[in-house]
């Protein structure tokens, strides 16, 4: 099952799926789109919308497993997860919000019950990032403190990925302290990356891997940065200001509204040509640390093709019940399963 089929991340999971000839129900609740997906892919559909839970069991009774691509998630999962455990479905989604990935893990003890795995996070947030920090522990175990940081070459924002940053604007940032979330104003930690081939500012963001990589590592402190102009990083501290404002329903609203007016995502030309750079760090008390540096997909290609590795390896039956991260699921080296990703230790 894919639900949110006919977005623009969801068209390029349906079209890996077609791919790789696997067996495919398209679903979400735009009955105008979904026959005009079916028609293409030739894949049937059925309406159903991500808030009727009841529709949703229905919806999922026949299904091995959904993978979930109707954000924000924040919204979503709740419901799409009581589907899956009432109906014994695998759950994965493609979301990358801190606030799913949270929320989650409580739902571990059920799945186990149900021998059924829940995995948020199977795109490019944050199988990436996720499988770089366990790399990095299993070289250093005895860290204590973790950096990630990501970038892109080309590329740019689906509507749902910018959808689901506007609903999280006025929160501020956010790490990982001493094994809690803790606040901090956006802007209060920038730092120059070398990602190998070029050097870049990057600005640290609330990132789903603040979640994630504490649950596959146990590292207590983490911090997660995006690259960054000088003008983004000056705009996020006077965001700082703003967050009263940004936080207000209305202006959410209106900002929903300018993001259905833009392109669906990035040119199929940026979608193929682009590429994506992480780079992550270990340190321990001690003064030890230990550096890594990832090079893969653009971020929406890579999404399609981790979703559809990720759902292919749990109908096969190679899972692990209850709730997984991608690297506590599959190990450090799944990413490297991806065609061109290259890894390097420094």
């Amino acid at each position: 099952m894919v639900y949110g089929s006919y977005g623009y991340t969801g068209k390029l999971i349906v079209k890996e799926c077609r791919a790789r000839n696997l067996s495919v129900m398209l679903a979400g609740r735009n009955e105008e789109q979904l026959r005009r997906q079916s028609t293409e892919s030739g894949y049937p559909f059925t309406v159903v919308d991500s808030h009727d839970g009841e529709g949703l069991k229905k919806l999922l009774e026949p299904a091995a497993i959904v993978i979930h691509c109707g954000g924000p998630f924040r919204y979503t999962a709740k419901t799409m997860t009581e589907a899956c455990l009432a109906t014994n479905t695998h759950y994965t989604d493609i979301t990358g919000e801190y606030l799913v990935f949270e929320s989650l893990p409580s739902l571990d003890k059920q799945a186990k019950e149900l021998n059924i795995t829940i995995m948020p996070g199977t795109g490019f947030d944050v199988v990436p990032s996720d499988c770089l920090a366990l790399h990095l522990k299993n070289r250093l175990p005895s860290a204590t403190h973790l950096q990630l940081a990501f970038t892109m070459s080309k590329g740019g924002l689906s509507r749902g990925t910018s959808k689901s940053m506007t609903e999280g604007m006025g929160d501020g940032g956010l790490i990982r302290k001493d094994g809690k979330l803790t606040k901090i104003a956006l802007g209060e930690k920038v730092l120059e990356i070398d990602f190998g081939s070029f050097k870049t500012k990057t600005l640290c963001i609330p990132w789903g891997d603040i979640s994630t990589a504490w649950r596959s590592t146990g590292i207590p402190n983490i911090e997660v940065y995006t690259g960054a102009t000088d003008k983004m990083i000056s705009n996020a501290k006077r965001s700082n200001y703003l967050n009263w404002l940004l936080r207000m329903r209305w202006v959410k609203n209106f900002m929903l509204k300018q993001i259905d007016k833009k392109p669906a995502g990035p040119s199929d030309e940026k979608l193929e040509s682009g590429r994506s750079f992480l780079w992550g760090k270990v340190s321990d008390d001690k003064g030890q640390d230990c550096v890594a540096r990832l090079e893969t997909l653009s971020g929406y290609s890579l999404t399609a093709k981790t979703a559809v590795l990720i759902a292919k390896k749990i109908m096969e039956g190679n899972f692990k019940p209850g709730f997984q991260t991608p690297a506590m699921a599959y190990g450090p080296d799944l990413i490297m399963e991806i065609p061109t990703t290259k890894r390097v230790d420094a």
